[in-house]
């Protein structure tokens, strides 16, 4: 079986799991078009080694990019940047790599370890 979802605007706003043949007699008079999505494509990379499809797999709400024929989830932050090879959005700053947990702060834009002042 397969993931498909229905982009309006570029925005997914449905998904379906079937065969690909579905769409050979399926008959969707609303506006919007179905394209395939992959669970196993997430940041250009596909988990178990074959090609990834789309960047990432597609969410409900996610952005379809045309363009560069991939999905993406909304900006979390409008300091952050989408990252061109994976449509992933980063930090402008990269987060600490240790064993303590950190939220993102805007107004700083830094990263700030979970219950500090």
């Amino acid at each position: 079986m397969t993931h498909f979802v229905k982009i309006e605007n570029n925005i997914v706003t449905q998904m379906i799991v079937a065969e690909p043949e579905f769409f050979d007699t399926f008959v969707d008079d609303s506006p919007g078009e179905w394209i395939q999505t992959s669970y196993n494509t997430l940041g250009n990379v596909h988990s178990e080694g074959g090609a990834p499809l789309r960047k990432n797999y597609a969410g409900i709400g996610h952005t379809y990019d045309k363009a560069r024929n991939a999905f993406y989830a909304d900006k979390p932050h409008n300091s952050w940047i989408l990252n061109e090879t994976t449509c992933i959005w980063e930090a402008p700053v990269m987060e600490p790599m240790d064993d303590k947990y950190y939220t993102w702060n805007e107004e700083t834009t830094s990263w700030i370890e979970e219950g500090s002042a």
